[in-house]
């Protein structure tokens, strides 16, 4: 299975490249991503709800250019950008991490999971996404980590901010927290009995076992 991904600001070659090695090393057998960087002029960053707009009709307009030997697309972002616009538009299926981590878990546990994220406005847009989805029940507490972007290429930076808030949502009888960043490296290891999932992992199993069966 051969998936097109776009991500949903543009990265540059680093970090690009970063991401491409992610899926990589992620991808089950069977089963390629190719990555692509929105052009020079989209936004930079998540920090605002207006970049996360613009973005969405961006990313639409990248995936619908997708190569013409690609099973599959899926935005490279939890946001899940134009998911909604292009899902039975472009004759190929098109996938949302998002919506594939919660759709899983609902499945799993029966019950809702918490999330965290690194902001405010991506916050808020998840909860959206979620409902769109009909999952908005299934998503529980989002905890904002109040991180800066560079972090999402720092996983030391990034799980020191989440262990708290995982102790958290431990505390509040959570058991299973999305990491809200489809690029971040998480730490090995859970703490006080709470499953951190990573929500790229999860959908490129997901997909693999999909198509295996």
């Amino acid at each position: 299975m051969r998936i097109f991904s776009v991500t949903p600001i543009h990265v540059g070659p680093d970090e690009l490249a970063r991401r491409q090695a992610r899926y990589e090393a992620l991808a089950p057998a069977g089963l390629e991503v190719v990555l692509a960087d929105l052009p020079a002029s989209a936004p930079r960053t998540f920090d605002t709800a207006d970049a996360i707009a613009a973005s969405d009709g961006l990313v639409a307009e990248a995936l619908s250019r997708h190569p013409v030997d690609i099973d599959a697309l899926l935005p490279d972002c939890v946001l899940d950008p134009a998911v909604e616009k292009l899902r039975g538009r472009v004759g190929v299926p098109v996938f949302g991490i998002l919506r594939l981590a919660l759709g899983w878990h609902v499945a799993q546990c029966g019950r809702s999971v918490s999330a965290v994220v690194r902001n405010a406005p991506i916050a808020a847009e998840l909860r959206r996404q979620a409902g769109l989805a009909g999952f908005g029940d299934a998503l529980g507490d989002v905890d904002v980590l109040d991180l800066d972007f560079d972090a999402v290429a720092d996983g030391d930076a990034w799980s020191r901010a989440l262990a708290p808030a995982v102790a958290g949502a431990a505390a509040r009888g959570n058991r299973v927290v999305v990491n809200g960043c489809s690029a971040v490296e998480l730490p090995p290891e859970t703490s006080a009995g709470v499953r951190v999932v990573d929500p790229t992992a999860l959908a490129l199993r997901l997909l693999a076992a999909g198509e295996a069966a």
